[in-house]
């Protein structure tokens, strides 16, 4: 059978489209200036305790505009780099931005200052809108790079007074804030302070509005291009699938853990979620799971945004499993491979099924979902409407039903290249079709199962790690001669990386390279174990052969069972 004509009937049985679903307005702004404009007293986002409406978030964005449009001098198609936690503060700055047709530049926190040189010089960022706590190592790193204004926040800057003045003090009493000193910093609560005024922009769907920058075989990230057009595809497939549900999801509640700088995060709380006048409950750190359940339970949230890491620990907290699940409908999961086990669990405990999905930031991001009282679970369900898919195998041969080899897909969600790189757009979209570097086999029912990665990409929690950018900084040590990183099974975090070191100095310890590392990569990217070898499996021409070492480390954890 085709696996076209498997996706056909999929379609049919669930009750999606086959065509591209039409966009929900001409531009991702106008998304949220609907909502303004019918919702304006509904909650929008809640965190730390507050709720903004949509109203409210729109007074501040027009603030931040008028202040980076008037003041700072930026202009449409200028980079702004958000470096923040899930705060309020996030999307007042990406509001702000779309109103003047600026290109956010999502900027992970935990990025080390060489991290943080390479995406800002990259990209060409002219601010930066950083946490304060971040602030050092963002300060490292401007030095080289073309960065001509910093605006500083702190977590309390939004809350409302007296609980601000009362945190603040608190805060100071402990000293806990770093004190920040610069001819360009400004602090983002004077941003605020001028009139709301500035000279929109409108926009065309061949627009860039994002710069997503993602790792490569090569190394050095890339940053995807992500087009208002490509944005609208894919919010318009995804409501198609959600739409199903046989009740409204209207003002619907979101728990929102995942980091709005990924695509996943930011395109459901910038797209999706605006689009039904949903409420957004921003998680600043889901790894503190204590506070992570103390924040929800006020809410009867009706949406759950996770991955298999976050549920395996909620489900492991025993306040969580005495939360109301009552309004819980939709549970999505993406990022990682959602562990069966854990799915059941889930289902168990909230009694909701979970719909796992699969996409990558080159496709904006959705590219396949388990529609909602279809899901297979194990799967990473069918293709999202007016998406072609085809599994091909290393000699480019398309395979039927069953097949297994490189899924590659063709639709209007596909990125519109990489940032300055012409070459490496041309190899990752062939003809029209983006290949994705996943090998995949797809069902009789037209559902896709992820068999392996074909890139050695290491999924840590969610988070993409690429083991030639990890290799590289690390030979970059003095006592290291040769090195080899690997992704290694991990119970909570799906994969951790290993790294396999030959040393150039005999007295080089696992210590020293983990604290090495700790100083020159974020800090999910750090190995967490580390093994030393006289030598590396290599090809004749010295390339170091990864796939022998993964077979060696399966091959030993089959021996320790």
């Amino acid at each position: 059978m085709l696996i076209s004509d498997a996706v056909i009937r999929a379609r049919k049985t669930v009750g999606m489209s086959a065509e591209q679903p039409a966009f929900p307005a001409s531009s991702i702004l106008q998304i949220w200036t609907q909502a303004v404009s019918d919702s304006s007293a509904k909650p929008a986002f809640s965190c730390l305790g507050q709720t903004l409406s949509y109203g409210e978030i729109d007074q501040l964005s027009r603030r931040l505009a008028s202040y980076l449009q008037k003041t700072l001098k930026l202009k449409a198609g200028d980079r702004i780099a958000i470096q923040l936690p899930n705060l309020i503060q996030y999307p007042v700055a990406v509001i702000a931005a779309m109103k003047l047709g600026l290109v956010v530049v999502n900027t992970n926190p935990m990025y080390s200052a060489r991290e943080l040189v390479h995406q800002l010089s990259d990209s060409g960022v002219k601010v930066v809108i950083v946490l304060d706590q971040f602030y050092e190592t963002l300060s490292k790193a401007l030095p080289q790079t073309e960065v001509e204004n910093v605006i500083v926040t702190r977590p309390i800057d939004l809350l409302k007074q007296p609980k601000q003045a009362v945190l603040s003090a608190i805060m100071k009493s402990l000293g806990k804030r770093p004190k920040i000193r610069g001819s360009n910093v400004i602090d983002f609560k004077d941003t605020l302070l001028v009139g709301g005024s500035y000279s929109p922009y409108s926009s065309s769907l061949d627009d860039i509005c994002a710069l997503q920058y993602t790792g490569g075989t090569t190394g050095a990230s890339k940053g995807v291009k992500l087009t208002q057009a490509g944005l609208l595809s894919n919010i318009a497939q995804a409501l198609d699938v959600i739409s199903a549900s046989p009740e409204s999801l209207k003002y619907s509640v979101a728990v929102a853990p995942l980091p709005l700088y990924h695509i996943y995060a930011y395109s459901l709380c910038f797209g999706m979620l605006p689009a039904i006048r949903g409420h957004s409950v921003l998680i600043p750190d889901p790894r503190n799971i204590p506070l992570f359940v103390s924040a929800i339970k006020k809410f009867d949230f009706d949406i759950f945004c996770g991955l298999n890491s976050l549920f395996v620990a909620l489900l492991n907290n025993k306040d969580f499993q005495k939360l109301n699940f009552n309004h819980l409908k939709i549970t999505l999961s993406g990022g990682m491979a959602l562990m069966k086990s854990v799915a059941d669990d889930w289902q168990k405990v909230t009694g909701c099924i979970v719909s796992e999905g699969y996409g990558m930031t080159e496709s904006s991001p959705v590219i396949s979902m388990n529609p909602l009282g279809f899901q297979k679970i194990g799967t990473a369900g069918i293709p999202v409407s007016g998406t072609d898919i085809k599994v091909v195998d290393d000699q480019g041969i398309e395979q039927l039903v069953d097949g297994i080899g490189e899924l590659c897909i063709r639709g209007g969600q596909v990125m519109a290249g990489y940032w300055k790189q012409p070459e490496q757009t041309a190899e990752t979209i062939v003809e029209g079709w983006l290949h994705t570097g996943d090998i995949v086999s797809v069902d009789k029912d037209g559902y896709i199962s992820i068999v392996d990665r074909l890139k050695d990409m290491i999924i840590v929690s969610g988070f993409n790690v690429y083991p030639n950018e990890l290799e590289q900084v690390l030979t970059g040590h003095p006592s290291v001669a040769q090195c080899a990183a690997i992704g290694v099974a991990d119970a909570k975090a799906g994969e951790v990386v290993k790294m396999f070191v030959v040393k150039a100095d005999k007295s080089l310890t696992q210590d020293e390279v983990i604290e090495f590392c700790s100083q020159n990569m974020a800090g999910y990217k750090v190995p967490k174990q580390v093994e030393f070898r006289e030598e590396l499996p290599t090809t004749n021409v010295g390339k170091v052969l990864r796939k022998d070492l993964k077979a060696e480390e399966l091959a030993g954890q089959g021996k320790d069972e």
